[in-house]
């Protein structure tokens, strides 16, 4: 467990996270997260059986390391953070973080989360790079990113076909020496 503030915490999914990460993700007649967070991919849907099956198979993506992780704040889930090897040879990470209750966005609590992911990878891991994968619709993503140190390092034009509107591949990242881990 990660404790951020008094408030806001990063813990590894309890069977009742892992339950309301299920109905947020698949669920949710609103799915409000989805308008944001990736809405240009096609999603397997799974059984919450087969969904838990998978998370505990692919929990570990570093001997100790666990992806995702349950944010929490108040004592309650409300999104996760994630993180994947894009290329392990590298040693490039691919990391993100959904807020799945629109009741908590625009309160800086996704900045402070994601840069203590950030700080937590490269603590624990040995990522030589840690970037993220969005499109231009994504303001938000791209200013917590930002605020954190990532550049942008590509642009894809037009790479991303969102409810019929074209919008760029956005592809940002932070190197090992770039960071400062606290």
């Amino acid at each position: 467990m990660k404790k951020i503030n008094n408030e806001l915490f990063l813990i590894e999914l309890s069977i009742s996270d892992l339950k309301e990460y299920y109905y947020w993700k698949y669920i949710d007649p609103l799915q409000n997260a989805k308008k944001w967070n990736g809405p240009y991919i096609e999603e397997d849907a799974y059984t919450f059986n087969e969904f838990k099956e998978n998370y505990i198979k692919n929990q570990k993506i570093y001997e100790n390391v666990l992806s995702p992780l349950a944010i929490k704040y108040n004592n309650e889930f409300i999104g996760v953070v994630t993180a994947y090897w894009k290329d392990m040879s590298s040693r490039w990470l691919e990391c993100g973080i959904v807020i799945y209750k629109s009741t908590e966005w625009e309160k800086g609590i996704g900045s402070q989360i994601f840069s203590e992911w950030v700080n937590y990878l490269f603590a624990k891991t040995d990522a030589n790079r840690i970037g993220i994968t969005t499109w231009s619709g994504n303001i938000r993503m791209m200013k917590i990113a930002s605020k954190i140190g990532m550049i942008e390092e590509s642009r894809i034009r037009k790479g991303r076909l969102v409810r019929g509107e074209y919008y760029d591949a956005i592809q940002m990242g932070i190197l090992r020496e770039e960071w400062r881990i606290s």
